[in-house]
């Protein structure tokens, strides 16, 4: 099934196909007829699984549209957990709408940053991404109106009730037309997630995408045992050995990530941390340079595991694995995107095993260990 028969605009197909995007992803497949009939969604998917062009898509064009509502007001609210989720959603509406005429205006608004300049931006604002506190800050001091709104969008709704937003979103949905078209989208399902669908959606489509139906294996995941005090020299050996280019490593700490840095860069190999004690310019600057590919080397803790969309990036390394077994697909999940292979790698050390069989019983497979006591990592 081509995009062609998703009832999108040629300007809409032009940009998908400047993106590069050979076919629909299964949930794309599902979800844009169904946004742009104006039914509700509850849409089960995973990160990666190409939802974000699943609603941008539609939802450009129904701002093209004259009813309801005028042009230059807003008309489809984004909901997300992150500041770095709402940056990348605004830069795909951006980019997939480039070719519109008229222009549909976005905006992506979060906390972390001034906001007086993200007041002056939301002038004439027609689609915006906003966390929900800067959300509130905004409508407080009256720089956005909500009664407009016709399409809601609850992205990662899951991670939104984790990091406790309940309270918010009541107050947004409060502030909103009772008669809207709601679209809710989650990695989980669980209770509370359950909850808050049964409260905000009308007889909705009900997506889920298994992982295993969603598009072909291309994570190809590699498993070193190594103790824990060559770690560090392991991952430089495996970087410079490899000719890795572009490597996005995860840490259980911030401290762990900084520390991780400072060797990676002693040994010649240039890196940045990313991470919740960075201030946001300094994450963006990090985080840009790394998709520019003049940095190498990426070290993150969980606040990249989702919501961060890097075409092509070839290797992702678990330095140390997450608390929850879910997190490890939502890391590993970085790579192997846009139908590009790549490589998750994964160093454990003894104590590490009896979580990590967990997330092997997750994925439903073992996977072969490779020992390094032998490696000689000396000058690493």
């Amino acid at each position: 099934m081509p995009f062609s028969s998703l009832g999108l605009t040629a300007e809409l197909q032009q940009a998908i196909t400047e993106q590069k995007f050979k076919r629909p992803y299964p949930i794309q497949k599902r979800v844009i007829p169904a946004i742009l009939q104006g039914r509700d969604l509850l849409a089960i998917a995973k990160s990666g699984s190409g939802k974000t062009a699943g609603f941008t898509l539609p939802l450009l064009q129904l701002a093209q549209s004259p009813q309801p509502g005028k042009r230059g007001t807003l008309k489809s609210l984004i909901l997300v957990p992150t500041r770095e989720l709402a940056v990348q959603i605004g830069e795909v509406a951006r980019q997939f709408g480039r070719h519109l005429s008229p222009r549909v205006k976005t905006a992506a608004v979060f906390g972390g940053v001034a906001i007086n300049p993200q007041m002056v931006e939301l002038n004439g604002t027609e689609l915006l991404v906003a966390t929900p506190g800067r959300l509130l800050d905004l409508v407080a001091k009256n720089s956005v109106r909500l009664s407009m709104v016709t399409t809601l969008v609850l992205d990662e709704a899951d991670k939104l009730l984790e990091k406790g937003f309940q309270d918010e979103l009541e107050r947004i949905l409060a502030l909103l037309p009772k008669n809207r078209q709601n679209l809710m989208f989650s990695a989980t399902f669980g209770e509370d997630v359950r909850q808050l669908a049964s409260g905000l959606l009308h007889d909705p489509l009900e997506v889920a995408i298994k992982e295993e139906a969603s598009e072909p294996d291309l994570i190809a995941q590699q498993v070193y045992l190594v103790d824990a005090s060559r770690k560090g020299p392991l991952l430089r050996y495996l970087i410079k050995s490899g000719d890795w280019q572009q490597v996005l490593v995860f840490t259980a700490s911030q401290r762990r990530a900084d520390i991780v840095v400072k060797k990676l860069i002693a040994n010649g190999i240039t890196a940045a941390t990313f991470h919740g004690g960075m201030s946001q310019g300094g994450r963006t600057t990090a985080l840009d340079a790394f998709k520019a590919g003049t940095l190498r080397v990426l070290v993150a803790t969980d606040l990249a595991a989702r919501g961060i969309d890097i075409k092509f990036l070839p290797h992702v390394v678990n330095l140390e694995l997450p608390r929850s077994p879910a997190d490890y697909i939502h890391r590993i999940g970085r790579t192997g995107r846009a139908e590009a292979a790549g490589i998750a790698v994964s160093l454990l050390c003894p104590e590490d095993l009896p979580h990590f069989k967990v997330i092997e019983k997750l994925q439903g497979k073992r996977l072969p260990k490779i020992d390094t006591a032998e490696l000689d990592l000396a000058g690493y």
